[in-house]
C-alpha cells in the first residue's frame, strides 16, 4: 500500500498539535488532552483531530470550548512549522474509542462472571 501525502500531514499535524497542547497552549479549561488520532482528507482541505481527556462530561465539554478558542493559534502554528502552502481547516472531536472499548470489556467481565458462576453450579 501506497503511504499517501495526506497521511504524512496527518501525522505532522498529530506531532505539532500534541506538542502545542503539552507546552504552548495556557488555556486553563484545557485539562490533560491526549491527541489519539488525526484524519485528513485527501485534497488536505480538512483535518479532523480526535482527542480524549481525563474528567467528567462537564470537563470534557470546557475542554473541547478551549480547544476551539485556541484554534486560530494552532493553525498558525501548523501552518509555519509545516511549511504547507494551504493549511488545513482544523477540527476537534472527541473520541468515544476508549470509552466504547472500557463498555466492551465491561461486558465482556460481566459474561465471564455469569459464565463462571454457571460452571460453579453445574460441577457436584
Amino acid at each position: 500500500m501506497e503511504f499517501k501525502r495526506y497521511h504524512r500531514v496527518g501525522e505532522q499535524i498529530h506531532k505539532e498539535v500534541s506538542a502545542l497542547l503539552f507546552k504552548g497552549i495556557k488555556d486553563p479549561r484545557i485539562g490533560f488532552v491526549t491527541i489519539t488520532g488525526v484524519e485528513v482528507t485527501p485534497d488536505l482541505a480538512l483535518a479532523k483531530i480526535f482527542f480524549t481527556v481525563m474528567g467528567s462530561s462537564e470537563q470534557r465539554e470546557e475542554t473541547l470550548k478551549g480547544l476551539r478558542s485556541a484554534l486560530p493559534h494552532i493553525r498558525r502554528q501548523i501552518g509555519s512549522r509545516l511549511r504547507l502552502r494551504r493549511v488545513p481547516e482544523l477540527r476537534f472531536e472527541y473520541d468515544q474509542s476508549i470509552e466504547y472499548g472500557l463498555h466492551m470489556e465491561d461486558l465482556f467481565r460481566e459474561i465471564r462472571e455469569k459464565e463462571g458462576s454457571r460452571d460453579d453450579q453445574e460441577d457436584p
